[in-house]
């Protein structure tokens, strides 16, 4: 959680970095459960904007990213999850520097 809660109420957020034009999204969010429709909101804006589709996911295996029904959305629209070791930010690439 963040230190202090935003004006709109949020006590969370979550990034999604797009590696291929190096550009990071930042939404903020009022519980863990909203993680999923931020990740709707983020693949529909990256992909309007590249005109491709995200295929690769990677993340650590926080549980807000491991949702049965983000699981079974990735699998749906067939994007590959990458999960990495926790606490090692090498395997995370840019956005752990």
């Amino acid at each position: 959680p963040m230190p202090m809660i935003s004006l709109g109420g949020s006590l969370y957020y979550v990034t999604f970095f797009y590696e291929f034009s190096h550009k990071m999204w930042i939404y903020l969010r009022k519980t863990n459960d909203e993680v999923f429709t931020k990740f709707q909101e983020f693949k529909v804006e990256v992909e309007n904007l590249a005109s491709q589709k995200i295929d690769i996911l990677r993340f650590d295996n926080g549980g807000e990213y491991t949702l049965k029904k983000l699981v079974a959305f990735y699998k749906k629209v067939g994007i590959k999850r990458e999960l990495i070791i926790p606490y090692n930010s090498q395997q995370n690439g840019v956005v752990e520097r």
